[in-house]
C-alpha cells in the first residue's frame, strides 16, 4: 500500500452498495442470441472483443472491420442515402419520435448494456437515456422548421427573390467515444439522419454493443437499415478510414486525436465537428449556499466516475466559506456508495479500464508526493472491481503537479481558495481548454455577469453541467482546445447540411437597361443603395 493509499484508508473508505437479490449478471444480459442480433449487418473480416469493467472479463466477440470493410460500408450507405434524402422531412422526423418512445419503453435493456460496457452507476447510465430522449424529441419536432426553405431579402427588394435551401451532406462519418456510448453515438447521429444523411459510425470497441442496440432500435422505429452502418475496430486503423471516405466528420474524444481527425478532414476539404477535452472549473462565490454547492459538487465531479468531458476537475472556493465547504463536500464524498451491480443504489461505479486507472493513480500519487493534502479518497478499490477508485478530493494543489493542468478524466478534483472575483475568473480561464464551467451564487445577476467572462462553451449557474447540456434548443460545444462546432439547437443540425442560395431576378436585370450607359447605371445603383440604407432595408 502506498503512503497516499494508507492516508485515504485512515480518512475512511467509501461504503459498498449492496446488490439486491436476483440482480442480473453479464451472462444474463449479453447472450449469444443478443450479440448475433445486434451485429447482424456489421461487416468484419476479423474478430475482436469487448470487456466488462466491473470484472475485467470478456463480454462478447465482435466483428472487426478492415479498411476494405469500411469502404464497403460507405458504398452501401451512399446508395441508401439517395433514397433516404428523397423521403419527406416529416416522415424522417417521425422516425425520431418513434425512437424516443422505444428508448423510454425499453430503457432497462440499454441501461444494462451501458453499465456492463462502461462500469458506471445505473443512475449515471440513465443520464444517457434522458439525453437521447430529449434530443430525439427536439429534432423530431423541430427538424422541419430548421430545414425548411428560408426566404431572404434580395439584393434589390421585389426584383430579387432569394431563397436559402438546405441539402444533406451525404454520408456522415462519426467516431464515437466509450464514456457515453448511447448519447455520444446515436444522440449525435439523430440530427444527421433527420436532415437526410446516412451515417457510418465507428463506436469504441469496448462500448460497441450499446451503439449497436441503438441502431437496432432506430431500424425498428423505421430507419432504413442501410442508412446506418457500423464499423468496429482499433481507432488508429478504422478511424482514418472513416475520415477518408466521409462527406462530413463528427468526432468526440481527446484533443490530440481530434487534431489528427481535423487534419485528415481538412486535407479532403470536408467539414468537421469536434468535442474534445476539458479541465472544467467550478466557482463557489462568497454568497453561495454552501450546503447546496457541496451537494452539487458531488454531482459535478463524480458522475460517471468523472469520465465525462464536462465534469468538474478544478474547484475554486471563496476563502470566507472554503473551510466549511470543504468539510461538507468531503463528508458527502466519503459517504458515497461504490457499486458494481445492474441496479439503482450505487452513487458511483468503476473506471472503464487500466489506462484510466493508471492516469488517476499517477495524478493523485504525484500530487500527494509534492505536498498536496488528501481530503478524501485517493485509493483504488480492487475489493469491488479491478478498476474501482474512490472519489478523491485534493487540497493545497500547486501548479507543478500534473493534476493542475492535465485532464484526469476520473473521480479526482482539486480545491483552490480565492479572495478576488476578477482574479478567479482569470485563473479559471488560464487553461488551454474551454468546454464547461459552473458558478454558484445566490445572486442570479452576479452569476450571469461572471458566466459571461468565462471562456467556455457552456456555463451552468448553481449546477455542474446538466442544465446547459440538457437544454437542447441551445448550442453546446467547446472553445479553444476543447473543440470546433456545436451539438444541439440549430447549429447541431445545420452542420450536417450544405446551404444553397437560389436567387431569382425578376422584371429587370442587374445590369444597364432602358438605354442607360454604364455611368448612368452606376449612378442609379449608388442612389438606390443610399435609399435602401435610409429605409433600413437589410
Amino acid at each position: 500500500m502506498t503512503d497516499s493509499q494508507a492516508t485515504a484508508t485512515a480518512l475512511g473508505t467509501n461504503p459498498i452498495a449492496a446488490s439486491p437479490a436476483g440482480v442480473r449478471t453479464a451472462a444474463d444480459v449479453v447472450t449469444p442470441e443478443l450479440v448475433a442480433q445486434l451485429t447482424k449487418g456489421v461487416t468484419g473480416s476479423g474478430r475482436t472483443a469487448n470487456h466488462a469493467p466491473f470484472t475485467g472479463e470478456k463480454l462478447a466477440d465482435l466483428p472487426e472491420s478492415t479498411p476494405d470493410d469500411v469502404a464497403a460500408a460507405f458504398e452501401r450507405a451512399r446508395a441508401a442515402q439517395r433514397v433516404w434524402e428523397a423521403t419527406p422531412v416529416r416522415a424522417r422526423a417521425a422516425v425520431l419520435l418513434r425512437f424516443h418512445d422505444l428508448v423510454l419503453q425499453r430503457q432497462a435493456e440499454v441501461l444494462d448494456l451501458i453499465q456492463l460496457e462502461t462500469g458506471k452507476a445505473r443512475l449515471h447510465a440513465h443520464e444517457e437515456v434522458q439525453a437521447v430522449a430529449v434530443a430525439a424529441r427536439h429534432y423530431g419536432r423541430k427538424a422541419p422548421a430548421y430545414l425548411r426553405p428560408k426566404h431572404h431579402t434580395g439584393v434589390v427588394p421585389v426584383l430579387t427573390k432569394t431563397t436559402e435551401l438546405r441539402h444533406p451532406r451525404g454520408v456522415v462519418g462519426q467516431i464515437a467515444p466509450w464514456n457515453y456510448p448511447l448519447e455520444l453515438s446515436v444522440g449525435d447521429a439523430l440530427p444527421a439522419f433527420v436532415s437526410g444523411n446516412a451515417v457510418v459510425m465507428k463506436p469504441d470497441t469496448e462500448t460497441a454493443l450499446t451503439a449497436l442496440w441503438a441502431r437496432d432500435l432506430l431500424i425498428e422505429a423505421g430507419l432504413p437499415a442501410e442508412v446506418f452502418q457500423v464499423v468496429i475496430g482499433e481507432g488508429p486503423v478504422v478511424g482514418p478510414e472513416v475520415v477518408k471516405h466521409a462527406d462530413y466528420v463528427s468526432f468526440t474524444g481527446s484533443t490530440g486525436t481530434g487534431r489528427e481527425v481535423a487534419q485528415g478532414a481538412a486535407a479532403r476539404l470536408v467539414g468537421v465537428s469536434l468535442e474534445l477535452g476539458g479541465k472544467n472549473a467550478m466557482l463557489v462565490l462568497h454568497d453561495a449556499d454552501v450546503e447546496k454547492a457541496a451537494a452539487g459538487a458531488v454531482r459535478a465531479c463524480f458522475s460517471s466516475a468523472g469520465q465525462l468531458c464536462i465534469s468538474i476537475e478544478r474547484l475554486y472556493v471563496h476563502e470566507s466559506i472554503a473551510d466549511e465547504f470543504v468539510e461538507r463536500f468531503a463528508a458527502r464524498t466519503k459517504a458515497m456508495r461504490l457499486g458494481n451491480s445492474l441496479a439503482y443504489g450505487a452513487d458511483m461505479g468503476s473506471l472503464v479500464g487500466p489506462r484510466q486507472l493508471e492516469t488517476v493513480t499517477r495524478h493523485v500519487e504525484e500530487a500527494v508526493a509534492k505536498g498536496a493534502k488528501l481530503v478524501a479518497g485517493g485509493v483504488a478499490r480492487p475489493d469491488i472491481g479491478p478498476y474501482f477508485y474512490e472519489p478523491t478530493i485534493l487540497d493545497d494543489v500547486d501548479a507543478p503537479m500534473a493534476v493542475c493542468g492535465e485532464e484526469t478524466f476520473g473521480p479526482v478534483v482539486s480545491v483552490y481558495r480565492f479572495s478576488d472575483e476578477d482574479k478567479v475568473v482569470e485563473l479559471a480561464n488560464a487553461t488551454a481548454y474551454g468546454l464547461n464551467s459552473s458558478v454558484w451564487t445566490k445572486d442570479g445577476k452576479r452569476g450571469h455577469a461572471v458566466a459571461a467572462k468565462l471562456r467556455t462553451g457552456t456555463v451552468n449557474i448553481n449546477e455542474g453541467y446538466a442544465p446547459a447540456y440538457g437544454s437542447v434548443q441551445a448550442p453546446m460545444g467547446g472553445m479553444k482546445d476543447s473543440g470546433l462546432g456545436r451539438r444541439h439547437g440549430s447549429e447541431g443540425i445545420l452542420k450536417y447540411t450544405e446551404a444553397q442560395t437560389v436567387a431569382q431576378q425578376r422584371l429587370l436585370p442587374l445590369a444597364p437597361s432602358f438605354g442607360m450607359d454604364d455611368e448612368k447605371y452606376a449612378a442609379f445603383m449608388s442612389v438606390s443603395l443610399k435609399a435602401m440604407k435610409a429605409l433600413r432595408l437589410r
